[in-house]
């Protein structure tokens, strides 16, 4: 059995972001920064809250009779408690021969366009250890997104209007920010491991260093990007906030209801209509809460039981990051139009171009990742160079298709004016019946001339 590393880093984060807010917040109020302290607890103890529902719910411990966990998942303790028992698991397992066994069926990656079917025994302990990390991968998400993302920009916010960073300040954004990163880290695995579920896939060591430099530029850049329009246009941020939150909230449902499918019931068999409808809305929730930061690496399908759609589409995704690039642009000009005296040493141009130089660099890292590390390029029908070659040509294919039409149109409307002015011109030289007719001419005849 695999160390369980990926719990561990988990709970640091969470235990570590929590103190360092708690700590923070009481800084403070002993400074008498009411509405800091507030929303510095806000952002804290709110995706705590959560947490300990994604827990409880991973585990189906809301229908079991467990009221130990119960109390100390109300008592904020949860990731410490599943944690204790991951490592007595984890010691167990390496002690214990388990009698009883399932066997899984994974398929491994293709090698020379053949693909072998292998069966795999996993014992109890292996299977809880499985819930486990999966639970606390769901959590590292939901703590970073609805927690760490917004506690970063308040704290880099407050560090701009205040133009000073204490030790505090400076502990908490870089917990934040690795929290962010780590789970945005742990979205991607997941999207690969949900859309491939059928494969073994194994994600190698350079693979997690690509996705934390390509995760790392991005939601730096979108952060420093949403805190320097804040500070300059306080009333529009919010236009922009409720913009992006919504449109990716209600597209899922938009798909759902254009689809005509039916309502989904297989998500838990113990939640009723309404508890569904929370729970559909709550992903819907972390969906745009994800992108509003960064990419999500995942569509969210409602109808479908795993809730993500496990098609690979390369255009949503350009799509994306064009539309998030010029977002980024305008705002920053924004900025630059409308910056106060508190940039008055800041060399905006450059600041502008190094930012987004640096979302550019994420990018970057985001296309060597799929192109050369992803653990499942194998199974892709097209990979991405193919795919922005293709759009290359399609764009290239209508510039040159629009401009042979315009020549064409040039060439007829000159061919038609030419033959008009032709036309003209053979009237104008064309004689009339008169002038091409002999002058009569008088005929004399002898009686004429001799009477003459």
């Amino acid at each position: 059995m695999k160390f369980p590393a990926s719990v561990l880093a988990s709970l640091f984060l969470f235990v570590a972001e929590t103190i360092a807010a708690l700590y923070l917040s009481s800084t403070y109020r002993s400074d008498g920064d009411r509405m800091w302290q507030a929303l510095t607890l806000l952002f804290s103890l709110m995706p705590c809250a959560l947490v300990q529902f994604t827990l409880l719910f991973v585990h189906r411990d809301l229908s079991r009779d467990r009221p130990l966990v119960l109390l100390m998942h109300l008592l904020q303790l949860g990731p410490l408690y599943r944690c204790f028992e991951v490592f007595c698991l984890y010691c167990q397992s390496n002690q214990n021969e388990e009698p009883y066994v399932s066997i899984t069926k994974k398929r491994q990656m293709p090698k020379d366009g053949l693909s072998e079917e292998v069966e795999k025994e996993v014992g109890q302990a292996e299977g809880k250890m499985f819930t486990h990390r999966s639970a606390f991968s769901r959590a590292s998400v939901i703590q970073a997104f609805l927690g760490s993302a917004p506690q970063l920009t308040l704290q880099l916010y407050i560090t701009v209007l205040q133009q000073s960073i204490t030790t505090g300040r400076g502990v908490i954004m870089t917990l934040s920010l690795l929290s962010i990163v780590y789970g945005a880290l742990r979205c991607n695995i997941l999207a690969i491991k949900i859309k491939y579920d059928e494969y073994e896939v194994k994600v190698k060591p350079l693979a997690y260093i690509c996705i934390f430099l390509w995760r790392s530029f991005e939601i730096a850049t979108r952060v420093i990007v949403l805190v320097l329009f804040t500070s300059v246009l306080k009333i529009w941020v919010v236009a922009v906030i409720l913009v992006n939150f919504f449109s990716f909230f209600l597209y899922p449902w938009i798909l759902f209801w254009y689809s005509g499918s039916p309502f989904p019931e297989n998500i838990e068999k113990a939640l009723s209509r309404v508890g569904t409808t929370i729970v559909l809305c709550f992903f819907t929730l972390l969906y745009a809460g994800i992108n509003m930061f960064c990419w999500s690496a995942v569509q969210l399908k409602i109808d479908s039981p795993d809730l993500i759609s496990k098609s690979q589409n390369w255009y949503r995704l350009l799509i994306y990051y064009m539309m998030r690039f010029i977002e980024n642009s305008v705002l920053l000009l924004l900025w630059y139009f409308f910056k106060t005296d508190i940039y008055m040493y800041v060399c905006a141009p450059l600041l502008i171009l190094q930012l987004l130089i640096a979302y550019c660099t994420g990018i970057l890292f985001m296309l060597v990742f799929y192109q050369f590390f992803h653990p499942c390029k194998k199974l892709f029908s097209s990979s991405v160079s193919e795919s922005f070659r293709s759009c290359l040509r399609c764009v290239c294919w209508s510039r040159v298709r629009r401009k042979s039409t315009e020549i064409v149109v040039k060439a007829d409307t000159d061919l038609k004016s030419r033959t008009d002015q032709d036309q003209d011109h053979n009237q104008d030289v064309t004689p009339s019946t008169s002038m091409l007719s002999p002058e009569p001419t008088e005929t004399w005849s002898a009686v004429d001339l001799c009477s003459a």
